[in-house]
């Protein structure tokens, strides 16, 4: 399964995510406002997209409206509060993993 995990600036929690799975899945990570955004091909070669928080979910369906519904997109409802391999960051991706992905 591919999987992009998004977040604001694709720096923190994004790329944590990103570099914990890869692994588990083929990953890459994005940022909704950052120098080197989301991409519409981000979007088509993920199976999954995964959100830090539920505005992003919005921002996606703005900025991609037709390949927003095709998508599956979880919100992991991880606050912007945590730095790059963070090692409560690290616990809460995981913990959000199991129960969604």
């Amino acid at each position: 399964m591919k999987v992009i995990f998004v977040c604001n600036q694709g720096q923190h929690r994004s790329k944590t995510a990103e570099e914990i799975f890869k692994d588990r899945f083929k990953t890459k990570s994005a940022g909704l406002f950052s120098v080197h955004p989301l991409t519409e091909e981000d979007l088509i070669w993920a199976d999954n997209v995964v959100v830090m928080e539920d505005f992003q979910r919005e921002e996606i369906g703005k900025r991609f409206p037709n390949l927003y519904l095709k998508k599956t997109i979880i919100s992991f409802d991880i606050p912007d509060m945590f730095h790059y391999q963070q090692p409560e960051l690290i616990k809460r991706l995981k913990e959000k993993a199991e129960k969604l992905l």
